[in-house]
């Protein structure tokens, strides 16, 4: 009998991403296999997110145009964030689900559905008990020359406006052991630069007694250099831990790239007390300046929230005038959503939702030209290229200045052949959109080669 297959529909951030890995290794275990499309397979597993609700709206989307596609007797669950806040009401509204399952019960999936061994269940809402925690479930082999490694689950903040504490919990870290196996096991299968992600990833080790840890963890992993791995990226950097020792950490070892990914959401002062947050425009331009000045190549991206309740023309004034100044390499911008269980859903001060796609409208017209500028500055460099693969038949990359699946690429020039996980010399010669165009120089790493005519 041919096996069952399984497809996993992954929303969200890069977080979500590595617990669809460790669901995949759990459906592998329970003798699945993955389908070649959604249409194909006879369970279609639905990652979602919760975090604003745009979020929530395409996850219910995904979720009903899968039930509709998916073909007869397959199975469709809804798992991840949105499974995990609003569970019961969700599996309740959401008929066309066969399951509506919890963090707790993502090992369990294939059971819940009768896919595997089966288990007891009270209710279409799942939440088994005595399950292993996420952190604790395996991981499929990476797909791609690079892979996320979650380091801690959950967060200790009290943002204003963000509900993640309420139904991730707590921040629970890993151990510098299990990580660092984790990370061993990610370079074994192909993967030559590990992406470093938590919801606060800078607080990482504090819930453990171990304020700082980041940086001794970063000491830690860049060993594995004598195993395969080139780069070590981080995202989601809490601006008030963006500090000695770890930027000096980040800025010393060879593998990990001069990338900073700050999380800001605004300048003004007011407002982000508004919002519990730390910080001013002023503080967050001391520090990347001190950065830029220590590494020139230093690149930067944030996310900015507009319309927080309160936020005035004045305040996105200065908002637009911190973007000048900062001149970072990439920047989002997004609306506030109000979210319940939050400090913000009680304040007053609503912003009207024409004012602020204006002001939206502006921050990207104000950003663009600078990313673009950051662009063109790099036109007749050299840069190293670490190779992801194809696109249409063109070899593209990335350099330190871009995240996967996030920023811009490289596309390489000429009819050039370079495995994944390749590292090559290239010469920008052009821009296209966010990508850059690059001539190759020479190859590292994993074997690659470009073939000249003549």
């Amino acid at each position: 009998m041919a096996s069952r297959q399984f497809w996993i529909e992954t929303l969200g951030c890069p977080k979500n991403a590595v617990d669809s890995d460790r669901i995949t290794a759990a459906l592998l275990s329970d003798g699945l296999t993955p389908a070649s499309t959604p249409d194909d397979a006879d369970l279609v597993v639905v990652n979602t997110c919760a975090f604003i609700e745009a979020a929530r709206e395409e996850s219910v989307e995904v979720l009903l145009a899968l039930g509709e596609q998916r073909k007869e007797g397959s199975k469709l669950v809804a798992t991840g964030c949105m499974a995990e806040r609003y569970g019961t009401e969700l599996a309740d509204a959401l008929p066309e689900a066969d399951a509506v399952i919890g963090f707790a019960g993502e090992s369990t999936i294939a059971a819940a559905v009768g896919l595997a061994q089966p288990v007891t269940l009270g209710r279409k809402h799942v939440r088994p008990t005595g399950v292993r925690d996420l952190l604790d479930l395996p991981r499929a082999a990476p797909r791609a020359p690079w892979a996320y490694l979650k380091v801690a689950e959950g967060c200790d903040r009290a943002c204003a406006f963000c509900a993640i504490p309420t139904f991730r919990g707590k921040q629970v870290s890993q151990t510098p052991d299990a990580i660092e196996s984790e990370a061993r096991a990610l370079v074994a299968g192909g993967a030559v630069e590990l992406v470093l992600v938590a919801q606060d990833l800078a607080w990482y080790g504090r819930d453990a007694g171990e304020p700082g840890a980041l940086a001794p963890l970063l000491r830690r992993l860049d060993t594995l250099r004598d195993d395969g791995l080139l780069r070590l990226r981080l995202l989601y950097l809490y601006p008030s831990e963006v500090r000695e020792p770890l930027v000096a950490t980040m800025l010393e070892l060879p593998s990990v790239v001069p990338y900073f990914d700050l999380s800001l959401q605004h300048a003004s002062r007011p407002l982000l007390a508004r919002m519990k947050r730390w910080g001013s425009g002023d503080r967050f331009i001391s520090m990347i300046d001190e950065i830029r000045a220590a590494q020139p190549d230093a690149a930067f991206r944030s996310s900015f929230i507009s319309g927080f309740p309160g936020e005035t023309e004045a305040m996105h004034d200065e908002l637009l005038a911190f973007l000048e100044r900062a001149q970072l390499d990439w920047a989002g911008f997004f609306a506030y959503s109000r979210e319940d269980g939050t400090t913000a859903a009680s304040l007053d001060g609503k912003i009207a939702a024409d004012v602020v796609r204006e002001r939206l409208a502006e921050l990207a017209a104000t950003q663009e030209p600078i990313s673009h500028a950051r662009r063109v500055e790099l036109i007749d460099t050299a840069v190293e290229v670490l190779v992801d693969g194809e696109d249409h038949g063109v070899v593209v990359g990335r350099t330190h200045r871009e995240a996967p699946e996030i920023d811009g690429v490289v596309r390489l020039a000429g009819d050039v052949h370079a495995r994944p996980g390749a590292l090559v010399s290239a010469e920008v010669v052009d821009i296209e959109g966010p990508d850059l165009l690059a001539r190759p120089l020479r190859f590292q790493g994993v074997e690659g080669r470009a073939r000249r005519a003549g």
